[in-house]
């Protein structure tokens, strides 16, 4: 796997134009592919990953532009799915119990 992809690389990835993936680019802040010295774009799997689900929104779920950008920007602000909120809860639980155990030993000594 390449740490770097062209715009061609991707492009040809997605099955678009280059022209489409520099209008994404401009449509999407999330979307900022490094730029070498010369100004090309060089892509991440991360960048990849990004115009895939942008594609996805615009394509294949009928999304416009603008209700493309509110999804992503929505599903940025960090929502825990719910299996990974239960983890997390029960972690805490977990604590909470071992800190009493040692208050109770702290409170008995």
């Amino acid at each position: 796997m390449k740490l770097y992809y062209s715009i061609s690389e991707v492009a040809e990835l997605l099955s678009v134009n280059t022209s489409l993936i520099r209008y994404w680019e401009k449509e999407f802040p999330q979307l900022k592919p490094n730029k070498i010295a010369n100004g090309e774009r060089r892509f991440t799997q991360k960048d990849i990953d990004l115009l895939k689900q942008i594609q996805t929104l615009l394509k294949d779920q009928g999304y416009t532009i603008e209700g493309a950008r509110k999804s992503l920007k929505n599903e940025g602000l960090g929502q825990i799915p719910d299996n990974k909120l239960q983890e997390v809860e029960k972690k805490l639980m977990d604590m909470k119990e071992q800190m009493m155990v040692l208050k109770n030993k702290l409170d008995n000594n």
